[in-house]
This record gives C-alpha cells, structure tokens and sequence, in this order.
C-alpha cells in the first residue's frame, strides 16, 4: 500500500501530456521499473480501458492498483492519481474567480484559447487516424458531426452511432440505416445551479463518455452551455484551458466547472460524479473486459461509439473556434500553435504556457 501511494501520488504531481503520456509513464513505473506485470497483461489493460467509459489513463491508474493490492489499491490508486491534480485546478478556479476579470488575467486568456483550439484540432486528427477505420466509421464520424452542429443530445449520438456501426456489420446494413431516422432533441429548461444536479450532470458524463477526454467539452457545452445556460462560450475555453497545464487527468476540468458555479460544494460534487464511474467499471469488469474485446458485437459497437466521439469532438472544436479566434492576432496564435504541435510535437502544457505569455505581450504593446 506504501509503494502505492507513493507512486501514485508523485505522477498526480507530475503527470503531464495527456492520456498517451500518462500511459507511457505507467508501463515505466509499474513494467520496466518495478516488474508489478508484464506487458501483455498490460496491453489487455489498455484494452480494458478502451470498453468501458471514463477517462482512459485514470483507469489504467485504477486498473494496476486493483492488479497490485486488490480493492484497497483500486481505491488509493485512482484517488492518489487524481486528488494532487484536483487540488491543484481547484487553486487554479480560486484565481480565476477572484483575479480572472482583470486585465491581467483577461489578456492571459486572450493568448491561452486559441491555443487550445489547437491542441484539441491535433488531438482529433491523430485519435481520427486511429479510430476511422474504413469508409463506414468515417461516414457515421460526419453525420455525427453534423447532427451535432444541428443540436441534437450527445447521448443519443453516441448511442445511435455506436449501434449503427452493430448494426450495419452484424445485421443487415439496412437495419443500421433506421438508427439515423430523424432523432430526438432532449431539451432542459434552464434553471439555478444547484450542487445536486452538478452531480448527476457530471456522473452522467463519466459514466457514458467514451473517446478522448476532449469528448467532455461537447457534453459540457451541450448540458451547461447550450441547455442550462450555467457556463458561458468563454468560461468553457477557460475551464479547458486549467486542464491543460495542470497535471493528471483532463477530466479535472469538471474541478474548475464545479468551483466557478458552486465553489468549494460543487468543485467537489462535480470531481466526485465524473470519477466514480471509472471505480465501479475497473471493479466490476477487471477481470472480464479482455475476453470481451475479442468478440465481433462488442468491438463492432465500440467501433461505432469512438467514431461518434470523434464526430462530437469536431463538432464542439468549430463552435469553441469561434469563441476563441476573434482577431488576427489570436488566428497567427492558432496557426503556429499547430505547427508546433504537428510538426515538432512540442508538450502542450509548454504551449499553453506560451500562449499565455502572448496574450500578456499583446495586452502591453496595445496598451
């Protein structure tokens, strides 16, 4: 139980990069360093983490905990990971409540979204190189895209391309076609924020959210931007922006929503209900995940639902664009933010970083 808390602890404090990093960290830590498994059996972890929704890293965080010292390691593993990273966006949402409106942290922002729009394009396009395979993943990743742009519920569409995909390979192709009949709009009407609904909004999404954590930003929008009016265009770039450059998982990004809306109460609710799922799906299916992933039903709809993430993704990417690209400045700030990223592959929390400096040296030669 020391050695792991003590390694999980440190890569919550270090774990920078995003999902493949994290991963790459973890074979080091736990298959080169300290021989805990061998790298089949970590590769079927991966594949574990691929079936289930939820943040994919944290998982395979969860995953060897519960592999090294059973439930008790499930737990201190996963909360180890995530609680350093919370902790520190929980800090970093503080700031922004009480110093974002200024001029200083307004032009820090000003440099820091459009970046962000970049890093996601980059995400999408190598998760898209993966992920399409062959011309009916592609075709369901379009009509997701567009469907979302028409503002039809993130649920449902993943759901229908998941099952379109089933469909279309294990039935007749036919049948797949009646999943795209004209879907249904699920409208909320909006209300005040309230800590109890934080919760089940965010444990809705960890328990449904397949793809890369950036899928987040389109149910975060569709629910708390679009549907209940409680987040802003810009506050959602902002809360992306925190994940970023803090360590360990994206998903934290549900620490920032919860503090702006609700403080401390719904910082808390919002980091609870977006990780609890990942527990109970590592608990449950730990042990039969593998052997699913080899059958032709389950990875026909897993196919289906990655496709339809990727079509969320861009979705969400294009609006966010708009908020985010509002002059020349910020245009050139996205352009060379890419190339960095594409060409060069440059850590995006530097990026991030950079980007924030810019907005700063605008903010002073503009005066």
């Amino acid at each position: 139980m020391r050695e792991i808390i003590a390694l999980f602890l440190r890569l919550g404090f270090t774990a920078f990069g995003g999902p493949a990093a994290h991963i790459a960290m973890l074979h080091d830590e736990v298959v080169v360093r300290r021989g805990w498994l061998d790298d089949q059996h970590f590769l079927d972890l991966i594949g574990a983490t691929n079936l289930i929704p939820g943040p994919n890293s944290t998982e395979m965080v969860i995953h060897v905990g519960y592999e090294r010292a059973g439930w008790r390691g499930l737990v201190l593993a996963g909360l180890c990971f995530i609680l350093p990273a919370a902790l520190i966006v929980g800090i970093l949402a503080w700031a922004y409540v009480r110093f974002g409106a200024t001029p200083a942290g307004e032009a820090l922002l000003y440099g820091i979204k459009p970046v962000i729009i970049a890093i996601v394009a980059q995400a999408l396009w190598k998760l898209g190189r993966a992920a399409l395979k062959g011309w009916l993943l592609a075709a369901v990743g379009v009509a997701v895209f567009a469907a979302y742009l028409l503002g039809v519920d993130e649920l449902l569409l993943l759901a229908l391309g998941g099952l379109f995909v089933l469909a279309a390979r294990r039935l007749r192709p036919g049948v797949g076609l009646l999943l795209f009949a004209p879907p249904l709009f699920w409208l909320q009407a909006a209300s005040e924020v309230s800590v109890g609904r934080l919760f089940l909004i965010f444990l809705k999404v960890g328990a449904v959210l397949y793809g890369s954590g950036y899928v987040l930003l389109a149910f975060l929008r569709g629910d708390l931007v679009v549907d209940l009016g409680w987040l802003t265009e810009q506050q959602l770039l902002d809360a992306v922006a925190i994940g970023q450059f803090t360590p360990g998982p994206v998903f934290t990004t549900a620490t920032f929503v919860g503090y702006v809306l609700a403080g401390v109460p719904g910082a808390i609710a919002a980091t609870v209900g977006i990780f609890l799922p990942s527990f109970v799906f590592v608990a449950l299916l730990n042990n039969a995940v593998p052997s699913i992933r080899r059958s032709p039903w389950a990875g026909a709809l897993l196919d289906g639902v990655n496709a339809s993430a990727l079509g969320l993704m861009a979705g969400v990417t294009v609006q966010l664009g708009g908020a985010a690209l509002v002059d020349l400045p910020t245009v050139l700030l996205a352009a060379v933010a890419a190339l960095l990223l594409f060409r060069y592959r440059v850590n995006s929390a530097w990026l991030v970083l950079g980007g924030g400096a810019v907005g700063l040296l605008v903010q002073f030669l503009l005066g």
